[in-house]
């Protein structure tokens, strides 16, 4: 995938990813190239709108630009998963009176404003007094008089207009339905298909709502569990180690949750996600008044400085860039606010205030060693060679000052990686020696604008070449003064 060096897009000079969601504003291959130029490192394809024609178009486009730019881009498919919703009223809505009673039952009649058909009969058994039901994101909050086999008898706390299919969220009960629903798997045997690299599965609940995922997507694409449940976070070491990456999704469990909850929440699934060495994405609201308007509150740059020091390995633009009149400043925003963080000097004391101690094992602790010899010799960058992702992953998870150079004969790993923190993937041949390794990443580098005369680099790598999971070999080179780039790779 190598291109000339007016075509291609050099490392960004951030470590944090920036994951934008693909809709109507943006699925054009104009502005999807426009956003890829501005700072897109992957995009989300939201398989909860639009139909399989327009996400194959949008996929399409995506590969084409990777294509035309010689950059590996992550496509992360987020499936819809269980929502739950009311069923329909007489008039289109109905009026719930604050402090009034509010029965949701299995009568599939038309409701109005004492009743409503909830068309989820499993909730019906697990409901408890005293518990909540949240309906419309929120905005009117019902609590449990009595729970029976075919009525739940409720108090509204806050009433309000109530209409057709509103989202129902259940924030104290674990709902025992499945993470996937049947337009889930249609969507995920079509995302696999078109060959995505993410699959994001929706409202997690326990860890074995992965297992029927990581079964039929069969190692084809990574699994990122979104963590929007508060029921999920009671189980969070679990999801974490069954997954291959965390989105920390702050619409619904912002919902489910005390507002002022969320903010401590948030670092504590980064740090996990982090302690872990698996990729996590901050999402939802980071910069949501540019859905309207061309630049952001103050609030808000602030909330996306504050994942980037938190050490978060993307942050995602939702309805910014899907829908909103302004997604291209959208991206440029966020990668100016990514850069800007980076470039503080109290910035790494804050990204590695999490203490990621390494596993005992020889990739650990040659990953590791690259994050401390970088930070005592002047290091331009930490080529590694990895078939799988897996020494790149662990690398990141050191957090290093260093850029990290990814060499892999996997286009598969070059585009996953696209979401790691730190980590400008490079799709090359394998290597078969040693006297080759080094030449390659001294090359590479050079080509990637992660070096010149007299830079020393860090090499990286397992031996024998070509075999997973045998990273033992740290190598210093440097780069003497009359090696020119070549072609080769």
């Amino acid at each position: 995938m190598s291109k000339p060096a007016h075509d291609r897009l050099d490392p960004r000079g951030r470590k944090v990813k920036i994951l934008a969601t693909v809709g109507p504003a943006s699925r054009s291959p104009e502005m999807l190239a426009r956003l890829l130029k501005a700072g897109a490192d992957a995009f989300r394809v939201n398989m909860s709108h639009g139909d399989h024609a327009v996400h194959g178009e949008t996929i399409a486009a995506i590969r084409a630009l990777e294509k035309e730019y010689g950059r590996p881009i992550a496509i992360l498919a987020d499936l819809q998963g269980p929502k739950l919703r009311v069923g329909t009223f007489k008039d289109g809505q109905a009026v719930i009176r604050h402090s009034g009673h509010f029965t949701l039952d299995r009568n599939p009649a038309p409701g109005d404003e004492t009743r409503a058909c909830l068309p989820h009969p499993e909730l019906f058994g697990i409901l408890e007094k005293g518990q909540r039901l949240l309906i419309n994101d929120g905005k009117i909050r019902l609590r449990v008089i009595r729970a029976g086999a075919d009525e739940i008898l409720c108090s509204a706390e806050v009433g309000g207009v109530i209409s057709d299919r509103k989202g129902v969220n259940v924030p104290d009960a674990e709902v025992p339905i499945p993470a996937l629903t049947e337009k889930d798997r249609r969507d995920l045997a079509f995302a696999i298909e078109q060959g995505v690299d993410w699959v994001g599965l929706s409202f997690v609940q326990r860890p074995e709502d992965l297992a029927e995922a990581r079964k039929l997507i069969g190692g084809r694409a990574a699994l990122c569990a979104k963590i929007e449940k508060p029921m999920a976070v009671r189980r969070l070491g679990e999801i974490i180690e069954l997954s291959d990456g965390i989105m920390v999704a702050r619409g619904d469990l912002g919902v489910e949750l005390e507002p002022q909850e969320v903010p401590p929440l948030q670092k504590r699934i980064v740090n996990a996600a982090r302690t872990a060495g698996k990729p996590v994405i901050v999402a939802t609201q980071m910069l949501e008044s540019m859905i309207e308007s061309p630049t952001p509150t103050r609030a808000e740059v602030s909330d996306v400085a504050n994942a980037v020091y938190d050490g978060a390995d993307a942050v995602m633009l939702s309805a910014e860039t899907a829908a909103g009149e302004w997604p291209e400043e959208a991206v440029t925003i966020m990668d100016k606010i990514a850069v800007q963080v980076e470039q503080d000097e109290g910035y790494k004391a804050r990204v590695r205030f999490l203490e990621t101690r390494p596993d005992p094992t020889t990739a650990d602790a040659l990953s590791h060693a690259c994050m401390t010899i970088a930070d005592t010799v002047a290091i331009s960058a930490i080529t590694v060679f990895t078939s799988s992702g897996s020494t790149a992953r662990r690398v990141a998870r050191e957090r290093p000052a260093t850029p990290m150079l990814v060499l892999t004969p996997s286009l598969r790993t070059a585009r996953r990686v696209a979401l790691l923190w730190g980590a400008h993937a490079v799709m090359t041949k394998d290597i078969g020696s040693f006297e080759e390794m080094i030449g390659k990443g001294k090359r590479m580098a050079l080509r990637h604008g992660l070096g010149q005369a007299g830079s020393k680099l860090i090499a990286l790598a397992g031996v024998p070449f070509g075999t997973p999971g045998s990273t033992n070999l740290l190598h210093v080179v440097t780069l003497a003064g009359d090696e020119l780039e070549k072609h080769g790779g």
